[in-house]
């Protein structure tokens, strides 16, 4: 189980690929304010509505200073995929090994129809200019959860 984070900490840097197979890393954001998502896997209901949510509100976000990176475990060619079917603008990262959902406290115990299985937590992490953790937001819902960030952000 990872540990969550907490408002102050330092993010966990990154560099992982989008669904270009190009490296993005999180310090390539220095100086602006990153909205970092964890889905458990593209192209399925739940992981659409939130991607095509950020997505919809994102010249809204970018206005206010925020840039908006989506991570899921799924490969960059499924991501690419993802992102043609649904006309997503959010970057979309690649993280197959999970490193990074780890270091973010987005990997755990999750609970479903009564089985307790290991998988992605849904979560949200708002990092400031300076890369530390503004919030930190875990077992988030997929439908109106980027309403709430924004309402909860003063945007």
């Amino acid at each position: 189980m990872s540990e969550r984070l907490q408002p102050g900490d330092v993010a966990p840097a990154f560099t992982l690929p989008d669904a270009d197979g190009n490296e993005v890393s999180l310090s390539a954001h220095q100086g602006r304010k990153v909205i970092v998502y964890f889905y458990p896997a593209a192209l399925t209901p739940g992981c659409t509505k939130q991607a095509c949510d950020f997505t919809d509100n994102l010249d809204v976000l970018a206005t206010a200073g925020y840039d908006v990176i989506g991570i899921s475990p799924d490969p960059p060619e499924k991501l690419a995929k993802f992102r043609e079917k649904e006309s997503l603008k959010v970057t979309l990262l690649a993280d197959p090994d999970k490193k990074v959902t780890e270091a973010y406290g987005a990997y755990g115990e999750k609970k479903n129809y009564g089985k307790t299985y290991l998988g992605v937590i849904r979560s949200t992490i708002v990092v400031d200019e300076q890369g530390k953790v503004e919030k930190a937001l875990y077992n988030v819902r997929a439908t109106g959860h980027v309403a709430k960030i924004i309402k909860d952000l003063g945007i």
